[in-house]
């Protein structure tokens, strides 16, 4: 299974791919689709429909994975990222993948154990988690890898196998460790 994780943005957007299967997770790709400061915001949508449209092209992910939209006391940013997040979902679903969408706080937990780590916690830890070497720049494109990180480690994403597909266990609810006991094949 391809995840395509996306963190979206208006100025910039980060997006970071992983294949999960039996034999272990590695990192397709990764970065950021710039969007022109000078551009109108819908210029900007405009660029991040054809940047995604390029990476679902190049990548050929089988399901999506977004982070949802973390609501804050500004109501035009709000607006702004409600925006952007619509534009994303409508170009992801004309390719008809799946779109999961987890927390902040979900990816937080899923990468380091703890839903309250900083953005610097995660993105070490998923440098050494996905054997990245440094620390993929800017966070933007650790957010984005976190995302698909997520997806594939809650279980959300069919891991092919040589004998057919099988679903991962859903240890959503039953924790960690009940994730490691139906899946030993994806822990090191």
């Amino acid at each position: 299974m391809i995840v395509l994780g996306i963190d979206p943005g208006s100025r910039k957007s980060g997006y970071g791919v992983i294949a999960g299967t039996a034999a272990g997770w590695r990192v397709l790709g990764c970065g950021l689709v710039r969007l022109a400061a000078s551009a109108t915001l819908h210029e900007r949508i405009a660029q991040l429909c054809l940047g995604i449209d390029e990476v679902i092209a190049q990548l050929k992910p089988d399901a999506v994975a977004l982070e949802t939209a973390f609501v804050g006391r500004n109501v035009r940013s709000a607006l702004i990222l409600g925006q952007v997040r619509g534009a994303v979902l409508a170009t992801v679903l004309r390719h008809d993948l799946p779109v999961r969408e987890y927390s902040p706080r979900e990816i937080k937990l899923a990468v380091t154990g703890t839903g309250s780590a900083r953005k610097e916690q995660v993105a070490a830890m998923l440098s050494r988690l996905l054997d990245l070497g440094l620390e993929p720049k800017p966070l933007d494109v650790t957010d984005a890898l976190g995302v698909a990180y997520c997806d594939l480690a809650r279980g959300a994403s069919v891991i092919r196998h040589e004998g057919g597909t099988k679903k991962s266990g859903n240890s959503r609810n039953r924790g960690w460790a009940a994730f490691v006991a139906d899946n030993p094949e994806l822990v090191a």
